[in-house]
């Protein structure tokens, strides 16, 4: 069985950039999750810095109201791992989970982690690349003209064994 990751859609990232898009593919993907009655999975970064814009008690870190309602399971993380000391492996278990789609946000850590440490774990892990955000650039990393997403989805795809798919490809599977 498969299972959808939504990663930390929250109001700390989402409400700091222009994510409609990505948001648009993440609720398309969601929905036909739930049509094949397979788990969607939220995840919640919670951090203990107060300047930090997921941190623990603030608004920032719920989740964002415009997929908040599409959640089944929420997993709260401190890491960029899903799985680093969470409920998350139990939760794969009890619904026979064998493959994971990764989306949400940011692109080059949470969710590049969580496909990561998937993987490790014998998931099959299929990265949907245009339905990840982040709100670094290029200037970020002191890397002129990085396309992070790109980027990350290159990384991931040449070392042929996560699966990264734009969304358009995702629908034609």
């Amino acid at each position: 069985m498969n299972a959808l990751f939504v990663i930390d859609v929250q109001n700390g990232i989402v409400e700091e950039g222009d994510f409609t898009e990505e948001l648009n593919k993440i609720e398309q993907i969601i929905e036909g999750f739930k049509e094949r009655d397979e788990p969607v999975i939220f995840f919640q970064h919670l951090d203990e810095e107060k300047e930090s814009p997921l941190f623990e008690e603030s608004r920032g870190a719920e989740l964002h109201e415009s997929l908040r309602h599409h959640a089944e399971y929420i997993v709260e993380k401190r890491t960029p791992s899903g799985f680093f000391e969470t409920d998350l492996e139990s939760i794969l278990e009890e619904n026979d989970i064998e493959h994971v789609v990764i989306t949400g946000f940011n692109t080059e850590f949470c969710c590049m982690f969580t496909a990561i440490a998937a993987f490790d774990r014998g998931y099959e892990v299929t990265f949907v690349e245009d339905a990840t955000g982040t709100l670094n650039n290029g200037d970020t990393y002191e890397m002129k003209n990085l396309d992070i997403r790109d980027f990350i989805g290159t990384v991931l795809h040449w070392s042929e064994t996560i699966e990264v798919l734009d969304y358009d490809e995702y629908l034609d599977l």
